[in-house]
C-alpha cells in the first residue's frame, strides 16, 4: 500500500494549545505547527499577541492568548476563550515551566508552590479541561506533555524542578491509561540541555557548561528546533498508535 507522507504528517486537522509559548522550544513547536497547517493558540505571560499578529500575516492560523499558568482562574478563563472560539483543541503541548535554583536545605516554600504548580498543577488541570471538551464529543486528542531529562534523574540544585518533571512522567503514563480508551493519546518529550532561558545560567557557568558538553555525544547543547520532529510526530497520524510513551531529544545524554 502506498503511504502519501505528507498526509501522515500533515497538521491541517490539527487545533492546537502549546504553552509557554513565547520562546524557545514553545515557540518552536507552535511555528512548526502552524507551518504545517495547524490552528494554533500560542500561550504565555507575555509577548504572544505580537508573536501571533506576525504569524498571521504570514498567512498562519495563530492566536495569543496572555495567561499565567500558575493561576488557577486564569488557566480555566483562557480554556473558556480557546473553547468558545469554536470546536475543542484537539492537541494540546504542555511546555510551560519555570526553575529556581538554590541549595536544598536553602529552597523556599515559595520557589517549591510556584515551580510546582506552574509545571505540574498547571499541566493536570489544563489536560482535565482538554479531555472533558473531547470526550462528550467522541474527538480524538493528543497531550504531549514536556518532560526533561530530570524526569529521569535527580540535578542538583533544583528540587521543585526535578520533583515536578518526574511527576509529570507519571502523570503521562496515568493519563494515557485513563484516556486511550476515548481516542485521547498522551505522551511525552524529554528534552536534553537545551540552550534557552532556563539554562543560561549553565551555560554561562564555565566550569558546568564544560561538564555537560563533555557528556554529551553529539557534543553541542541542543536547539529549541531540535524538538520539531518529536512535536509534529506526536501531534500527526503517524503516531495514532503511540500512547504512554516518551521520546528524548537529548543528543545521547542518558545513553552514556
Amino acid at each position: 500500500m502506498n503511504v502519501d507522507a505528507s498526509e501522515l504528517f500533515s497538521l491541517s486537522h490539527v487545533r492546537a494549545v502549546v504553552t509557554g509559548a513565547s520562546r524557545g522550544i514553545g515557540l518552536a513547536i507552535a511555528n512548526v505547527y502552524a507551518d504545517l497547517g495547524a490552528e494554533v493558540f500560542l500561550v504565555a505571560r507575555s509577548k504572544v499577541d505580537e508573536i501571533a499578529a506576525k504569524m498571521a500575516d504570514n498567512g498562519l492560523k495563530a492566536t495569543g492568548i496572555k495567561a499565567d499558568l500558575g493561576n488557577a482562574a486564569a488557566r480555566e478563563r483562557m480554556w473558556k476563550r480557546i473553547q468558545d472560539d469554536g470546536e475543542p483543541p484537539n492537541v494540546l503541548v504542555n511546555n510551560a515551566g519555570i526553575i529556581r535554583r538554590a541549595e536544598f536545605t536553602e529552597y523556599s516554600m515559595k520557589d517549591w508552590s510556584e515551580v510546582v504548580e506552574t509545571n505540574l498543577t498547571a499541566a493536570f488541570h489544563l489536560s482535565q479541561m482538554f479531555a472533558r471538551g473531547l470526550m462528550p464529543r467522541r474527538l480524538p486528542g493528543k497531550v504531549i506533555n514536556i518532560h526533561s531529562l530530570l524526569s529521569h534523574q535527580g540535578g542538583i540544585r533544583v528540587p521543585a524542578y526535578t520533583a515536578s518533571k518526574s511527576g509529570l512522567l507519571g502523570l503521562t503514563r496515568l493519563m494515557a491509561n485513563e484516556l486511550a480508551p476515548h481516542g485521547i493519546q498522551v505522551n511525552g518529550i524529554a528534552p536534553g540541555y537545551i540552550a534557552t532561558d532556563n539554562t543560561r545560567a549553565l551555560r554561562e557557568d564555565p566550569l558546568r557548561n564544560e561538564a555537560i558538553l563533555d557528556r554529551i555525544p553529539a557534543g553541542r547543547w541542543g536547539k529549541p528546533a531540535d524538538l520539531r520532529g518529536a512535536a509534529v510526530f506526536l501531534a500527526s497520524r503517524a503516531s495514532d498508535y503511540v500512547t504512554g510513551s516518551e521520546v528524548v531529544v537529548d543528543g545521547g545524554w542518558l545513553a552514556r
